[in-house]
């Protein structure tokens, strides 16, 4: 009688939405291959139709009567790190997702794809150094190549790649074959080396001593690095204050550890700042990831994350789900960023909140650094969920900067138009110019003039697919809506009452900033920083680096010019239209603009020479400015928290957005109204619903937009409702359902 094979069982999550595991037997030739984590082919359906999913579980047995059999592995070993698989349980409750698409977030394309990677081949050696030796003198006359190959083996104590060969000069495989027949060497393979495009830079290595403030707050961090414990670090430091510093050494004392760290920057524009800095101190590779990297790149960032050649990862928010082995530290900059925030595509999750999630499940150290913290992190903080440290002065002899606020309204008076540039502002910048120092004007708005508009009608142009008014830009002489790209040459004829003589162009962007810095500077070199010139690939560093090697005077931009950039030479910082933000009919207006300012504010000033910032506002008296002035993080908190309190909005209450998309404005809103009355009659009283209105944008690319919002003080007893919600809805095709969990936003 023959004995029979007891198969073991493997539950496999699919790519492709199926609601549930399924279990499936693993043959015989892949009972030590397969493991949880590992990447699988397998049959599905009544026609055996090939899917790819990933590993969740081994087993056993099965409950399931008819069971399928794998059919090959597409990766392995596996792609996600042991903390990664309760991480991706909890986000898929938490932002009521299902978990197949918290895998393909945390998987990268690469990966999903089972792109081959490209490998080349290693000779091995299979005698001994001595016989090496004496094997590449013997050969020295007759064979150089032979000696040659030999010799390299020696140098290297080891098996060699191809690649290297080739450099020293060997480029035909004949001698190889030679050593091969004579059985000395064997041939096998080895991922491809891509070049590091880091190593061609020069990075200039300075350890810096910390203040009697850092050497605490260093000290409280590496107190729970040493007991690998999970903890949250709130590190709050005015601007200029050595956050990074602390981040750096601490990064050492993980290092020393043998610990994976990850570096999260919210913006790419960071992100080559960053590299500099770590390349200056720590002479380990380390993986760079973001959205504009090539496929090939971050497949080579993830080889070396894998392989733990590299074990410092930077990069923006998906660099969190890097498989890091031993991971100890994750450091968050400027924490209170929307760019962790990913919105449009489920699972709307937030960086920073995932980051301390992993930690828990790590048992890792979390840093968040920022001058103006989030007020949800700075509340835990004070509820003693966090441990805060506070820098409240800058290193060194660096001061804050004098900041002045000055009333557009007068200044609009005195030059008898809508001011672009105050008077103090203009001889501050002329100063500037003629001592060399250098300066930042921020004006979040990009664009020549942000509309075309009819005094006639007071009607604006406006996008045909969305409800937004279309931004003039001069440099391509085209209307443009930032939400779709539309794209029309300006209006003639007004399109509402095709008035001829009435049609102007109203309000300023970053475009119009840097033509009239022109105009009135002849001589000033300029740079703008704006979506607009950031489109390829390396222009922000391109930027970044010009302006701090001294090869412009002003750098003109949006938000980005106004996050953590470090540029010593700027002593002058202007904000235009300070006060824009706080037209925006959201909670976190406030927040947002308070945190901008003093941001954009901390740029000045931060070496031995002294800063200045010009604050223009037409709402001089605004508190939100007066505290952004004076950085007076404290008093805004204490006050904001008051109004948040009151209105049970963040951080006492959590917030949860349900979106609708639809071309059928009608059916749109019909089935918002039906999925509240769903969820009404799933939740309990403890949850307060508000009523369906249009989003902030009301029609986008054609869509119509529908959302209504749901408090409550618990986000996880809502998921089994808002996953059977998203179930209902899969099917849908004419009304797209979103959730967003915790919102950065509830107008857009």
């Amino acid at each position: 009688m023959e004995s029979t094979v007891q198969l073991s069982y493997a539950s496999v999550v699919l790519d492709q939405s199926i609601g549930r595991f399924l279990d499936y037997a693993i043959p015989e030739h892949l009972q030590h291959r397969v493991q949880v984590g590992s990447r699988v082919l397998v049959p599905l359906g009544p026609h055996d139709r090939q899917a790819k999913g990933t590993v969740w579980d081994l087993k056993t047995h099965t409950d399931f009567p008819s069971i399928k059999t794998i059919l090959d592995i597409a990766r392995e070993p596996s792609v996600l790190t042991p903390d990664l698989f309760p991480l991706a349980l909890w986000m898929s409750k938490y932002y009521a997702t299902p978990l197949h698409l918290v895998l393909l977030t945390l998987l990268p394309k690469h990966i999903r794809a089972h792109k081959k990677e490209k490998t080349e081949a290693l000779i091995i050696p299979l005698v001994s150094q001595r016989e090496l030796q004496e094997l590449a003198k013997k050969k020295q006359k007759k064979s150089p190549s032979q000696a040659l190959i030999l010799e390299l083996l020696v140098k290297q104590e080891g098996a060699v790649s191809f690649s290297v060969l080739r450099q020293a000069g060997i480029t035909s495989k004949a001698p190889l074959e030679v050593l091969c027949k004579k059985q000395i060497v064997s041939l096998g393979e080895v991922l491809k080396e891509k070049k590091d495009p880091l190593q061609a830079e020069y990075f200039l290595s300075e350890h810096k001593k910390l203040s009697f403030e850092q050497q605490n707050a260093l000290k409280n961090v590496e107190q729970t690095l040493e007991k690998r414990s999970f903890h949250v670090h709130l590190l709050h430091g005015v601007t200029g204050s050595g956050k990074t510093e602390i981040y750096l050494q601490a990064m050492e004392k993980a290092l020393a550890m043998d610990l994976g760290i990850i570096f999260l920057v919210p913006e790419i524009a960071l992100a080559s700042q960053t590299i500099e800095r770590l390349r200056g101190r720590f002479a380990e590779e380390i993986a760079v990831l973001h959205h504009r990297l090539s496929e090939g790149e971050k497949q080579e960032s993830w080889h070396r994350i894998d392989t733990r050649r590299a074990r410092i990862v930077v990069g923006a928010r998906s660099a969190i789900f890097c498989p890091v082995p031993k991971l100890g530290l994750i450091l968050v900059d400027e924490e209170q960023e929307e760019a962790y925030k990913q919105t449009g595509q489920a699972p709307c999750y937030h960086a920073r909140d995932v980051a301390i999630m992993r930690a828990k499940f790590a048992s890792a150290t979390v840093v968040l650094g920022s001058a103006t913290p989030s007020l949800e992190s700075y509340y835990n903080a004070l509820q003693g969920k966090y441990t805060l440290s506070t820098l409240l002065a800058r290193p060194d002899s660096a001061s804050l900067p004098t900041v002045h606020i000055v009333d557009m309204k007068n200044e609009s008076q005195k030059q008898k138009r809508t001011a672009l540039f105050s008077s103090p502002l203009l001889t501050a910048i002329e100063k500037r110019l003629s001592l060399g120092e250098q300066t930042l004007l921020l004006l979040n708005r990009r664009g020549y003039h942000t509309c075309q508009i009819c005094q006639q009608c007071t009607s604006p142009a406006k996008c045909l697919h969305c409800d937004a008014c279309l931004t003039f830009h001069q440099a391509r002489n085209c209307l443009l809506c930032h939400l779709c790209g539309y794209e029309v040459s300006p209006y003639r004829a007004c399109p509402s009452c095709h008035s001829t003589d009435s049609l102007k162009f109203k309000g300023h962007g970053t475009e119009l900033v840097e033509k009239s810095l022109y105009k009135l500077f002849p001589e000033c070199r300029v740079l703008r920083m704006d979506m607009d010139t950031t489109t390829k690939k390396g222009s922000h560093e391109k930027i970044y680096k010009q302006f701090r090697s001294g090869k412009a005077d002003i750098l003109v931009g949006t938000q980005m010019i106004a996050k953590g950039l470090h540029f010593p030479s700027v002593t002058l910082v202007g904000i235009l239209h300070a006060d824009t933000a706080l037209h925006i009919p959201d909670f976190r207006a406030s927040e947002s603009l308070f945190q901008l300012i003093t941001q954009a504010a901390g740029r000045a000033g931060r070496s031995a020479l002294p800063g200045e910032v010009f604050i223009q506002s037409f709402i001089p008296s605004q508190p939100v400015l007066l505290h952004a002035a004076r950085q007076d993080y404290i008093s805004f908190v204490q006050e904001e928290l008051e109004v948040r309190k009151h209105f049970a909005n963040p951080p006492f209450y959590h917030l949860i957005k349900i979106s609708f998309q639809g071309k059928d404005e009608e059916q749109t809103r019909s089935k918002a109204l039906e999925a509240r009355g769903y969820l009404v009659q799933r939740l309990s009283s403890a949850f307060v619903f508000f009523p369906v209105i249009p989003s902030g944008h009301a029609k986008r690319e054609d869509h119509f937009q529908f959302q209504f919002l749901i408090k409550a003080e618990k986000v996880l007893s809502a998921s089994p409702a808002l996953l059977a919600l998203v179930q209902l809805y899969k099917q849908q095709n004419k009304v797209r359902l979103s959730i967003d969990v915790d919102p950065t936003s509830t107008f857009f």
